[in-house]
């Protein structure tokens, strides 16, 4: 499950990329530059949804070898 994470963050980064190439920067929110901007908002939404999952991961495993 760990590698699933990584390799769909990485996914989510590289989707990144790809639309902040899109984006028009004298008219963000004008035609397909519109849907770009969404999208950047999206894949940096799911890439912290995923930092955050791995965190609590790690403290988990951090509170378990406590115990």
């Amino acid at each position: 499950m760990k590698i699933a994470l990584y390799i769909i963050l990485g996914l989510a980064g590289a989707l990144l990329i790809f639309n902040f190439t899109k984006i028009d920067y004298s008219a963000p929110l004008e035609g397909n530059s519109a849907v770009a901007v969404i999208s950047v908002l999206a894949c940096l939404c799911a890439m912290l949804l995923l930092i955050i999952l791995l965190i609590s991961r790690k403290i988990v495993e951090k509170k378990k070898r406590r115990l």
